[in-house]
This record gives structure tokens, C-alpha cells and sequence, in this order.
């Protein structure tokens, strides 16, 4: 597998009109559903979106990217604390999930359960392309996909059959992010080093073009991510997750 597979994966933003059969997707989900999880708990559920109506309608939400419509499948990952809290009445256990370490919980299986499902269904010869608009407009989401309280949107994944044309995108080396036993901080000429190749390539220096900035760093902090914008959103989540049950 492997070494291979994971360096040369890539987001797949344009999709061919090949389906995917509903068997594959279920089979998919199964299989990323054995991830590791806090407690064997599976606080998480999974949205499948299929029909292009409610595409439609989800696609302002992540902001119209291409992929949010041109893909025959958006995978909305939810962390999601109502099914548990549920079975604990049921079961006459009283629950005490109403907060932030409990919410957390919750954010890191479902994250995980997205990343082994993008895995497998790369692996079965299907592209994805991973939405991180889903956590600025939740509301607009949970409303779209009829969220009950506890149930909070957390990851969104257009999936597909790849069409001609998708990109690799860059990283940076891997010595750039590992430190041996302690935290080894940067120096200038160390992010020099880290950053150098990024900002060579081709499409790192259109973007600085287009948005008429002077460097790369500029393009995500003037335009891409800027700092209004960042806490404008960050508001809009946490009084979200506050509205579902959860204290922050």
C-alpha cells in the first residue's frame, strides 16, 4: 500500500458523472466506522446527500464551491451526542455530556471516522475533497439537514469518481512539523527552510498575483483566513454548539 498511495493522494475538486452506487457508500461507512473512538462511544452520524436540490441549497453554505454541487455525494460528519444521551435514559443512566470536554469527545471521533472513510473510499478508486466550510455556517447546515439538539455539523466531504485535471497539493517536509522529544521552536532561517518550496511553486505566486499582495503569508491573512472574518465565525460556532446542548 501504502507509502505510495499516501503521497500521492490528492483532493479531487472536479468530478466525473460516474454514481456511486448506495451499496459502495454503506460498505465504505461500515468498514471507517471500525476507526478508533473515544470510549467506544461513536458519538458521530453521518448525512448523505444525494438529491442536487439539497445540494443546491447546501452549496451557499460552503461558500459555492465547485465541488459542493459537482460532486454526486456530500458526506456531512456530525459529532453528534443525541443518540447516546438517549440510550442512557433509556437505560436509566443519567447523563453528564453537556459540555465542552464532552463535545470534544465527540469532534475527535467524528473526525476520525472522516478520515478513514476518505482512506477507503480513495482507495476503492474514488476522489474526495474535504469542506472546511462546515464548521463557519453550522446553523445554515444543521437547518438544511433538520439537525436535532446535541447534533453538531462538524466536517463535510464532497465524494466522487475524479474527472482529468486535479492538482496535488503541497506540503511541507516533514521535518518541518516533527520534533524529537521536546518542542524544538523556529527561528527564522528555520521557517525560511520550511516555507521555501511552497512558496516557489507556480501556483503560490499566482495566488499572490491575483490578490495583489507582496507574499504567500499575506494572501492567507489578508484574504484567504483574515482575523475579522476568523472571529465573526468563531462567535457564530460557539454560540451554535451553545444552542445545542453544549457549554463552552
Amino acid at each position: 500500500m501504502t507509502d505510495k498511495y499516501f503521497k500521492e493522494r490528492m483532493t479531487v475538486r472536479k468530478f466525473s458523472g460516474k454514481r456511486v452506487s448506495r451499496e459502495l457508500l454503506g460498505e465504505m461507512l461500515e468498514a471507517a466506522a471500525h476507526a478508533p473512538t473515544n470510549g467506544n462511544m461513536q458519538l458521530y452520524s453521518v448525512i448523505i446527500t444525494r438529491d442536487a436540490e439539497r445540494k443546491r441549497l447546501l452549496s451557499p453554505t460552503h461558500f459555492n464551491q465547485p465541488a459542493s454541487v459537482g460532486a454526486d455525494v456530500l458526506v456531512t460528519f456530525c459529532a453528534d451526542f443525541n443518540r447516546f444521551v438517549k440510550w442512557c435514559y433509556a437505560r436509566d443512566a443519567k447523563p453528564g455530556y453537556d459540555n465542552f470536554q464532552s463535545f470534544m469527545s465527540a469532534v475527535f471521533d467524528t473526525v476520525i471516522l472522516a478520515q478513514q472513510f476518505c482512506t477507503i473510499a480513495e482507495q476503492e478508486g474514488l476522489g474526495t475533497c474535504y469542506l472546511g466550510t462546515t464548521a463557519y455556517n453550522a446553523p445554515q447546515i444543521a437547518e438544511i439537514l433538520e439537525l436535532p439538539k446535541r447534533v453538531v455539523p462538524v466536517i463535510t466531504v464532497a465524494l466522487g469518481y475524479p474527472d482529468e485535471g486535479n492538482l496535488r497539493s503541497d506540503r511541507i517536509p516533514a521535518s518541518g512539523f516533527i520534533h524529537d522529544e521536546v518542542y524544538c521552536d523556529y527561528s527564522d532561517e528555520r521557517i525560511d527552510e520550511i516555507f521555501a518550496e511552497k512558496e516557489a511553486r507556480d501556483d503560490s505566486r499566482q495566488f499572490i498575483e491575483e490578490n495583489g499582495k507582496k507574499t504567500l503569508a499575506q494572501v492567507f491573512t489578508d484574504v484567504r483566513y483574515p482575523k475579522d472574518s476568523n472571529e465573526m465565525f468563531s462567535g457564530i460556532y460557539l454560540d451554535f454548539i451553545r444552542k445545542q446542548g453544549f457549554e463552552m
